[in-house]
């Protein structure tokens, strides 16, 4: 199954790591099969708020996000970024393509119809 590294980046001022990080970063995730999915494009926030960035990172499983997260060559790189960049990070295991929601309904039926 697909896995994802997913960040939710604040506002920062434009630094010279920041963008040395940039440039440097595709290097650190293709070797892992990663590619940019979501990267320096706009969003549109239909409800709550979410100031900020968005970067979105596909990978084809989640032992390969996990393998590029703890490589030695994004380590080097990581401090660019959260020295002057806070936010979230996060790596998610995506679904398969025959994911069928309406299971995941029937098991909340299940455990709500049990009690």
């Amino acid at each position: 199954m697909p896995a994802y590294a997913i960040a939710h980046l604040q506002e920062a001022a434009p630094n010279p790591e920041i963008a040395e990080y940039i440039e440097r970063l595709p290097a650190t995730f293709e070797p892992y099969g990663g590619r940019f999915l979501v990267h320096g494009t706009q969003h549109e926030v239909k409800e709550g708020s979410w100031p900020g960035h968005v970067v979105m990172i596909g990978f084809p499983g989640i032992t390969e996000a996990r393998s590029w997260w703890d490589s030695p060559a994004y380590r080097e790189i990581a401090p660019l970024r959260s020295r002057h960049i806070e936010g979230d990070i996060i790596l998610v295991e995506g679904v398969a393509e025959d994911y069928d929601p309406t299971v995941t309904a029937q098991a909340i039926r299940d455990a709500t119809s049990a009690k």
